[in-house]
């Protein structure tokens, strides 16, 4: 809270009774030694002490008081005059004082408080010299070093009082700050793990689906006339829906795919070769160069879902009738190379986000690439088939620029 604020600085419960019991116990004071000293009225002395009282008691039980600046001056000034009737009956109202600058410091705004302050200290000493007969210097120190304490121990608790309303400010900024992070932290979670789920499910079930659909329709057309080709295309469908059943349930629970539980990289591309080739007719050639050399899991998985994509594109668009497969081991990481000689494609007619016509597929390969810090190549065009390059790096290996 500033020092312009409208409204006055909260103040603990403790520290309002401290007052409380410090203004009733000057006011009893100040009344008992009216009844028992030589006072010239102590009934009168004894009903200001009452006013007093009354006054004080309206002001602190009025939530007003606390919250309108104006209403604390009203107040304020009203104790003021009861204080002032109390001052010409009795010199013990002197000590009254000490209370009122605690109130109008708090009460007040800092440069009305002060000034309050300083006029009731004369006050205060001018009542007290003309109940003496007399002034000295001396006469003006204690309520003056009254005045002082109360300026600063006022000020002082205000102060800390911003300070510490500034910090909890802060704070909260803070926790809003950090719960803002964490939600865009859960949105960019949920928006990578769609783009995973979507890849996984365009690199394995659809790609079954669409494998199944070609047996199915292979199966539909051989089956008038040749039955055991029909049968054969029938179980080759059955064996293509239950690979993809599991690989469903793997890339659900985010393991690695079926085809490279106990088996190596180079193994499951290969068998991989031998399914497309044998499913779908077409002459899938597997080449094997360099020694192979165990990958990060993520590495392979994208090694072999790149694979699967390339190849499954080769079979349901390009009509080729031979692929070939190259999977390469240097020093640099592995190449994956699937180059077919199908009719192509125009690579500037091709959307980025053209799902129904097949278009995910490039996109979702060349994500899978980034991902690992690899990198691919596409090469195509119209008439001459199409090449497929992918270069992925070992773990502990800078990618360089390649020449594919």
């Amino acid at each position: 809270m500033t020092p312009d604020s409208p409204f006055p600085t909260p103040t603990p419960r403790a520290l309002d009774w401290c007052v409380h019991l410090l203004v009733v116990g000057l006011l009893a004071l100040a009344a008992v030694r009216a009844v028992l000293g030589e006072l010239p009225h102590p009934a009168a002395c004894v009903a200001a002490v009452v006013i007093c009282g009354v006054v004080y008691a309206v002001g602190t039980t009025l939530p007003v008081v606390r919250t309108s600046r104006r209403a604390a001056a009203l107040w304020l000034a009203a104790l003021g005059a009861a204080w002032l009737l109390l001052l010409v009956l009795t010199p013990d109202a002197i000590w009254f004082a000490f209370p009122l600058f605690f109130l109008q410091l708090h009460l007040l705004p800092p440069r009305s408080g002060l000034l309050a302050v300083i006029v009731t200290t004369v006050i205060a000493v001018t009542g007290f010299a003309v109940h003496q007969g007399e002034f000295n210097p001396a006469m003006a120190i204690g309520p003056a070093l009254g005045a002082a304490v109360a300026v600063t121990v006022v000020w002082g608790y205000q102060a800390l009082y911003r300070e510490s309303d500034r910090r909890r400010a802060l704070i909260e900024e803070l926790t809003a700050t950090r719960a803002d992070l964490a939600a865009a932290q859960h949105t960019a979670g949920v928006s990578a793990e769609r783009d995973r789920l979507a890849r996984e499910i365009h690199d394995t079930l659809a790609q079954g689906f669409s494998s199944i659909q070609l047996l199915l329709h292979a199966a539909e057309r051989a089956l008038p006339t040749n039955p055991e080709n029909a049968a054969r295309y029938v179980v080759q469908a059955r064996e293509a829906a239950g690979d993809n059943l599991a690989e469903a349930r793997r890339f659900v629970a985010a393991l690695t795919p079926p085809s490279l539980d106990d088996s190596t990289l180079a193994a499951a591309v290969e068998r991989l070769c031998t399914t497309t080739g044998d499913r779908h007719r077409i002459a899938v050639r597997f080449r094997l160069i360099g020694t192979p050399v165990p990958l990060p899991t993520a590495r392979e998985v994208a090694v072999l879902r790149i694979a699967q994509s390339a190849l499954a594109n080769a079979v349901r668009h390009s009509g080729a009738a031979s692929i070939d497969v190259e999977l390469k081991y240097d020093g640099f990481g592995v190449g994956l190379g699937v180059a077919d000689d199908g009719c192509g494609f125009d690579q500037d007619a091709v959307t980025a986000h053209d799902s129904i016509n097949g278009g995910f597929g490039l996109p979702a390969m060349r994500a899978r690439a980034h991902a690992v810090d690899g990198t691919l190549v596409v090469d195509s065009a119209e008439g001459r088939g199409t090449t497929v390059r992918a270069r992925i790096p070992h773990a502990d290996v800078e990618p360089e620029e390649t020449h594919e």
